[in-house]
């Protein structure tokens, strides 16, 4: 065992939770998921000392069918709670995020929904492109460790195996119009005007989305931002061939002419991936233009765009976090300012007077 508390909670689970349950409650906990997944650094194994300043701790995450959880779930945690110890080998309750502290409780079809935005697998391909990929991460990610009725599982298999390959190839020209077109172009626009405010905003996209490419280049998903780091340097083609004009274009000392041509050279980067992949047919060096730059990927997503069937040709991915947003305003909405201000860890100042 390691040091993880996903490690710490599952022995927790097995010697304390799951005992109660089956001695107790076995008919629910025969419906019921178990496991660490959803939210928070620690599912991937990545929480530190930065991201433990707030829900952290102990923590099980557990689901339940939506019947089952409107009538059963209140009283099955306030008996199980209060049989619980409030610590476990010397890591407290999670604390914060639900009433039942490090036990957060919620149904099977509200989980999906305010992640993945489906109470089911996507069975089409306008259900794969509706989903944002960042939250494909909260249903995947960390463990499940009971599940005896397999319909979260199930969820999860599905999404492992990764996009169906006309979803996939939907993305990736979006992706490559929004860097080209919405980023690199709008660079250089932004160059010529001497406006840096838009500088900014076009270069922070531009560099996003060409290592959002990366990831559907190989075949992998992208997650939060925060994490984005981390996990492009696992990728195993793409981080070797962009980690350098990356990590230099990033760089607050890079000029805004280096930080250009270093998205060029990502454009040429991800143009040959593509051509290997036979995703694009070859073709001769191109060269873009002193006032609209290098739209190379642009070329790629009019390309890709020819080749999918019809149906996926005007459908725009989903890539905002709506589903969770949703979910999430409504429920910061039903927490009192102290609570909230506490969660966010915003303390009132002293005068010293």
């Amino acid at each position: 065992m390691g040091d993880s508390i996903i490690d710490i909670s599952h022995e927790f689970f097995d010697e304390i939770v799951m005992p109660i349950l089956a001695r107790e409650f076995a008919d629910e906990a025969a419906q019921m998921v178990f496991g660490v997944f959803g939210y928070g650094s620690e599912v991937l194994r990545l929480d530190d000392e930065h991201s433990r300043d707030h829900h952290w701790g102990l923590r099980i995450n557990a689901l339940m069918p939506e019947a089952l959880y409107r009538s059963r779930a209140e009283p099955l945690m306030q008996a199980l709670s209060a049989q619980l110890p409030a610590s476990f080998r010397g890591h407290s309750l999670r604390e914060g995020y639900t009433k039942w502290g490090g036990l957060e409780l919620t149904s099977l079809e509200g989980h999906l929904e305010r992640t993945i935005g489906l109470a089911h697998p996507p069975t089409s391909y306008a259900e794969w492109l509706s989903i944002p990929e960042e939250d494909i991460t909260h249903v995947v990610a960390g463990e499940v460790w009971h599940d005896p009725a397999g319909q979260f599982s199930a969820v999860r298999a599905a999404l492992q195996a990764y996009y169906p390959e006309p979803v996939r190839l939907r993305r990736i020209a979006h992706w490559c119009r929004y860097y080209s077109g919405m980023g690199a172009y709008a660079l250089k626009r932004a160059l010529l005007r001497e406006n840096e405010l838009y500088a900014t905003i076009t270069f922070a996209r531009a560099i996003r989305l060409g290592v959002q490419l990366a990831f559907l280049l190989d075949r992998t998903y992208f997650p939060y931002d925060k994490w984005l780091l981390h996990s492009f340097n696992q990728l195993p083609r793409m981080a070797g061939r962009m980690g350098t004009l990356v990590s230099e274009a990033v760089r607050l000392s890079t000029s805004w002419e280096r930080k250009l041509a270093l998205l060029d050279q990502i454009s040429d980067v991800l143009d040959q991936a593509m051509v290997e992949d036979r995703t694009i047919a070859p073709h001769p060096p191109l060269a873009g233009s002193e006032s609209s730059g290098y739209r190379l990927m642009e070329r790629a997503y009019a390309e890709i765009l020819k080749q999918l069937p019809s149906e996926l040709t005007p459908i725009v991915p989903v890539w905002d976090q709506v589903h969770w947003e949703s979910f999430h305003s409504s429920y910061v909405a039903t927490l009192d300012m102290p609570t909230w201000q506490g969660l966010l860890n915003l303390r009132a100042e002293t005068t010293g007077e």
